[in-house]
């Protein structure tokens, strides 16, 4: 069945509820996007698709979570390549709100904040950025709760009243490693009810993470920001082969690429994005971090990151 685009909160849930009965769906997955998707946006609703009953996209460019009014205004919109996107890969729904529909009393009073863990590496260059993010994460992750607001998380349970409900999980790519660690704790730290799923970063051919920003890059420019992708695969070398990370020259390979401009290059502890120095240096790699890094190429701003493991 064709996709369906729906634009207001009342018919994202009464459509959802409609397949959900229609399927005798036990799971719902909710997708969130900005829109201008690509091949890793793919890679989320062919996982959601595999593994749920009813999968529900959405298409949203927050402005909370920009602090520059003209990359707001230059961020790509691309609905109909995004729903043929979405389409093709089996999804059932795509929500794509107004911003009066997600903010209809104009920018909300409260907003979620995220602590401590928003405010180093992104947090710290883009000011303001998480606490956006999470915001809007919040109210599409309760909008897409199945059956029009019925809780569900986890295996499939049932109400006090017998009934069964269905089981509900977001998908978020690892290459916003930090956006996926904040909205984790959030849903643990309020309760959401919901499970959230990473699904691992899709690459270019040559290396390079996916992003609806690479657009922006010359020729010359995307073979520079090449050097990020090298740097990691370089770590997760020497974590594999339990070798000192020798952080240093990790750095020094980047900062060799004149057209790039470093930002952050670190290693940090998954769960709580705390730098992890004394597995950097001269002692051998063991255990388990995240490697994150973040530069200018040419006018885009690019983050990456590498999972090590030992």
């Amino acid at each position: 069945m064709p996709i369906k685009l729906v634009t207001t909160v009342a018919e994202l849930h009464a459509e959802s509820a409609r397949l959900l009965a229609a399927k005798q769906g036990v799971s719902q997955a909710l997708v969130p996007t900005m829109g201008a998707l690509h091949e890793g946006h793919a890679a989320l609703a062919r996982a959601a698709v595999a593994q749920n009953d009813v999968v529900v996209a959405s298409i949203f460019v927050n402005p909370l979570q920009f602090g520059d009014a003209v990359d707001l205004d230059r961020y790509p919109r691309t609905l109909d390549a995004d729903l043929a996107l979405l389409d093709a890969e089996g999804v059932d729904l795509a929500f794509a709100p107004s911003v009066e529909e997600v903010y209809p009393g104009g920018e909300p009073l409260v907003r979620i904040t995220s602590g401590r863990l928003g405010e180093k590496w992104e947090g710290a260059s883009r000011p303001g950025h998480f606490d956006g993010a999470l915001t809007v994460v919040a109210k599409l992750l309760h909008y897409g709760i199945p059956a029009a607001g019925l809780p569900g998380s986890g295996p499939a349970v049932a109400d006090a009243a017998g009934t069964r409900l269905p089981a509900y999980s977001a998908y978020f790519g690892q290459k916003d490693a930090q956006q996926l660690a904040l909205v984790r704790r959030m849903v643990a730290d309020l309760n959401f009810p919901v499970e959230i799923v990473g699904v691992p970063t899709v690459r270019s051919a040559e290396g390079l993470a996916l992003s609806s920003r690479n657009r922006f890059l010359s020729d010359d420019e995307r073979e520079a920001a090449l050097v990020l992708s090298r740097a990691l695969r370089l770590l997760e070398a020497r974590a594999d082969a339990r070798e000192p990370l020798d952080l240093e020259s990790a750095v020094d390979l980047v900062k060799s690429q004149p057209l790039v401009e470093l930002d952050y290059f670190d290693v940090v502890d998954p769960a709580t994005l705390e730098p992890l120095a004394e597995n950097c240096r001269e002692t051998p790699f063991r255990g388990e971090a995240l490697a994150l890094i973040a530069a200018k190429v040419g006018p885009v701003r690019l983050i990456d990151n590498a999972p090590l493991n030992s």
